[in-house]
């Protein structure tokens, strides 16, 4: 639908690439269209990608990718379709090593382990709430996860296991992601503000490189309530991925990040692309980039960018 809506393609040179979620909403695409020519935008090439359409386009004047995506971030909240500008040879590359870090919970993971885990206890809309809170940058993030652990205070270990077997399900498109950027030679981290206990094990599931997340102290089988050592919030997940960047020898401007929460806002701000994914509504508004349509291989749109055999006029 979107190639019949839009006007002769010309034979000009790519200067940005644009990535749009499907949709078979005729209006909405309009207003897509006449959004992009009101900005000297011209499309000049469509491709078919999965979940959506990769345009190639020509600009009349020179314009930041990042700041035509956060521009034409209203428009995409008000259709329902992601929008997504990225430079004609979009950095980060899957050309050369790259980083990818990403949260756990509602990121990799379609739950939030703690609201599972208490779930055991009946007090999960309690403790949801808390975390919905935090997660919309109400609430102090360490100080409301101490506050929700220490309601988790005498549950048996096994529960643990209970909620990763019976509760835990990958989002849609993380295995495809996490394959393909190793495929590509890169390396691939999660940081949470969830628990080790989970991420150990998604560690060993999805050969990830680095994780990091929060130990629950456990004393004669039962969880104590509290938490040990460091907590990691927003500034522990910006500062490791400066660090794995410097321990990995890979440019930082080479890498990409995901998340939904206003704990991962400083790391969607420090990645080379930082994605804010089926996110709070303020972390949409805050993040460098937002995808709300999809699962995470959608993210790969914002990294390969046109295929080398692409025509004008769409035809591959």
């Amino acid at each position: 639908m979107l190639k019949m809506l839009l006007p002769e393609l010309k034979n000009k040179p790519l200067g940005l690439q644009a990535y749009i979620s499907y949709a078979d909403d005729e209006a909405a695409l309009k207003r897509i269209v006449a959004a992009l020519v009101a900005q000297g935008l011209h499309v000049v090439a469509v491709e078919d990608v999965s979940g959506g359409w990769k345009l190639g386009l020509s600009v009349e004047q020179s314009q930041a990718s990042k700041d035509l995506s956060q521009q034409f971030r209203v428009l995409s909240e008000q259709v329902g379709i992601d929008i997504a500008f990225v430079d004609a040879k979009p950095v980060p590359s899957l050309e050369q090593a790259g980083i990818l870090f990403m949260d756990m919970d509602s990121t990799l993971i379609q739950c939030e382990c703690i609201d599972e885990i208490a779930d055991f206890l009946g007090i999960k809309d309690e403790i949801a709430s808390i975390t919905q809170r935090a997660m919309e940058g109400e609430l102090d993030f360490s100080e409301s996860l101490v506050a929700r652990v220490k309601l988790l205070a005498g549950l048996d270990e096994s529960v643990l296991k209970q909620v990763y077997d019976e509760r835990i399900r990958l989002t849609e498109g993380a295995e495809k992601l996490i394959e393909t950027v190793h495929q590509a030679g890169w390396k691939v981290g999660l940081v949470s503000g969830g628990f080790t206990y989970f991420t150990a094990l998604l560690q060993e599931r999805l050969s990830l490189d680095f994780v990091a997340a929060n130990t629950l102290e456990i004393v004669d089988g039962k969880l104590t309530g509290r938490v040990l050592g460091s907590i990691v919030d927003a500034e522990i997940k910006q500062a490791l991925l400066k660090q794995q960047s410097k321990m990995w020898g890979i440019d930082l401007a080479n890498s990409m990040a995901l998340g939904d929460g206003a704990n991962d806002l400083l790391m969607l701000n420090t990645a080379g692309v930082g994605i804010a994914f089926h996110a709070k509504p303020k972390v949409r508004e805050l993040a460098p980039y937002a995808l709300s349509a999809g699962g995470l291989d959608q993210a790969l749109h914002l990294l390969t960018g046109m295929r080398n055999g692409m025509k004008n006029g769409g035809e591959i």
